[in-house]
């Protein structure tokens, strides 16, 4: 099911919904579809993404007056639509995951949906890195939260680079593990453990 034919200059008077989809959230459908091919560079139909994102706007219970800012609740719903399409697919590869945790949707401030999925995620991430045994635990997180370089941690800690590389590739493949064993990380997984 598609949304509403775009109004012509000829109807009469449109219901409120249909105005503010019509005036409110169709606008941003050129810009969604530039965001999308940024963001989601793997999926290959960004036009069914976009389509399936206006519909389930259009859908959505929520009433005109309780979305202030409809531009931030279609990429909301889309970005959502696209992690979609990657569960579907049982592929969903770790760095785009992280990314996504630390990126939000262009917006003023971010919408309740948008801070809850974030959170989720980091929160998992979390939880992975926790579950790491300490020194790894400690050089993963020197690099990948407070970004310091490999060199920087060895001479920190006191250890050689080999050290500190071995460790963050021990890491991550644990931190993946972990992911994959709560159902985040699948397809790429299995193919990649396959003889």
């Amino acid at each position: 099911m598609s949304p509403p034919p775009t109004p012509t200059v000829a109807d009469p008077v449109l219901p409120d919904r249909d105005r503010w989809f019509t005036e409110q959230v169709q606008p941003h459908e050129a810009s969604l579809r530039t965001w999308l091919r940024l963001r989601f560079p793997a999926l290959t139909d960004i036009d069914d993404l976009v389509q399936e994102s206006l519909v389930r706007v259009w859908r959505s219970p929520r009433t005109v007056a309780q979305l202030s800012n409809p531009r931030s609740f279609l990429f909301t719903i889309a970005r959502n639509a696209a992690m979609d399409c990657f569960r579907r697919r049982r592929v969903v590869p770790l760095e785009p995951l992280l990314a996504a945790a630390s990126e939000s949707v262009p917006e003023e401030r971010p919408s309740i949906p948008e801070a809850l999925n974030s959170a989720q995620e980091l929160a998992l991430l979390h939880e992975a890195i926790a579950a790491l045994p300490a020194r790894c635990r400690t050089i993963m997180t020197l690099q990948k939260i407070h970004g310091k370089a490999n060199a920087e941690i060895a001479r920190e800690l006191g250890l050689s680079i080999h050290t500190v590389n071995a460790q963050l590739v021990n890491g991550l493949i644990k931190c993946r593990q972990y992911l994959k064993e709560r159902g985040v990380l699948r397809g790429r997984m299995q193919r990649e453990e396959a003889p």
